[in-house]
């Protein structure tokens, strides 16, 4: 089973740069997307639900603004559109696709680098997601939670990590947060239980020359349920052609549909 997620920064602006050229090679069960940054009625043109796939689309009520996507091979039971928090779904950021047992969900976790008011409802969202986790993980269901987390775990997970403890992303209560998911709660980040290598970003600034440099961070991840332990077969971060200011994240599973 492969996935992707991406943040497109704007499906329609990713369209424009080959976008969903390039997917149908890509031979996905589920793409995961954020930052749709449209209306549904904006993406009436066929393109934005590519042949082969069943696509579904969580708008923020705000134009222009967030929003998520999922894209399924095979049509899904069920489709679960917001968390169930009025802010949080006001906003499109989270979408989930049920087929039997399994369950996969294209997130955009709030940012917090826009404002001080910005960061207090993202540690808001952390502090009310992990009990939702915590339910999840009890309910006997296969999670794959695909999308923009918007924190970078460790140091390795950011070329600049000195200059950034203080700022958005990588602020030490964050990371605790992904600290406490991982370690004590057996979340499982699919990427990092096969690569341990430095400098593999999913994300570069546009200022400066972020990208030409590979000074990135890796804060796209696909964080799967403890249950999930050991199914991860290979990962990949897909560079050679930009869609947006973050790049595709590429696993393959050992997990039949």
């Amino acid at each position: 089973m492969r996935i992707i997620t991406l943040n497109t920064n704007g499906i329609r602006s990713a369209e424009r740069k080959g976008f969903f050229k390039w997917l149908p090679k890509q031979n996905a069960d589920f793409v995961c997307i954020q930052e749709t940054k449209a209306q549904e009625h904006q993406l009436d043109d066929d393109i934005f639900c590519p042949k082969g796939f069943h696509c579904y689309y969580h708008d923020a009520q705000k134009k222009g603004y967030s929003g998520v996507a999922i894209y399924c091979k095979k049509r899904p039971d069920k489709i679960i559109k917001g968390i169930g928090w009025d802010d949080i779904d006001a906003e499109g950021r989270y979408i989930e696709a049920q087929l039997g047992n399994l369950s996969v969900v294209s997130i955009y976790l709030p940012s917090g680098s826009s404002s001080e008011e910005r960061q207090a409802i993202k540690f808001k969202f952390l502090d009310r997601f992990m009990p939702y986790l915590q339910k999840l993980s009890k309910s006997g269901r296969d999670y794959f939670i695909c999308g923009d987390w918007n924190i970078a775990h460790k140091e390795i997970d950011l070329k600049n990590w000195r200059g950034n403890q203080k700022n958005s992303g990588f602020l030490p209560e964050e990371r605790a947060w992904l600290d406490k998911l991982f370690y004590e709660e057996h979340w499982i980040d699919a990427f990092r239980e096969i690569n341990q290598e430095p400098e593999q970003y999913t994300w570069w600034s546009n200022r400066g020359q972020a990208w030409a440099k590979n000074v990135g961070w890796r804060i796209d991840y696909q964080i799967l349920s403890p249950n999930l332990k050991s199914i991860t077969r290979s990962a990949s971060i897909y560079k050679e052609t930009r869609f947006s200011d973050h790049a595709p994240l590429i696993i393959d599973y050992d997990y039949s549909l």
